[in-house]
């Protein structure tokens, strides 16, 4: 399930709420004030590359590498 963020419309505190595709916010209320009307916001998502975030240069490497071809 997606984690979803909404702004009150209200007291405009943000928050986040992990809600099924496709379901709607009619019983969705704002957690600080309670309040009904809240709006959906368009986030930007992260990803991990899995990696440490880290390089290491081989002795005799150059700084670009390959490109998967020797």
């Amino acid at each position: 399930m997606p984690i979803y963020e909404y702004r009150c419309e209200s007291c405009e505190s943000h928050f986040e709420v992990l809600q099924r595709v496709g379901e709607d916010k009619k019983d969705l209320r704002c957690p600080q004030c309670g309040h009904e009307r809240v709006e959906k916001q368009f986030s930007a998502f992260a990803t991990s590359s899995g990696g440490s975030g880290t390089r290491v240069a081989r002795r005799g490497s150059s700084g670009c590498g390959s490109g998967g071809f020797s």
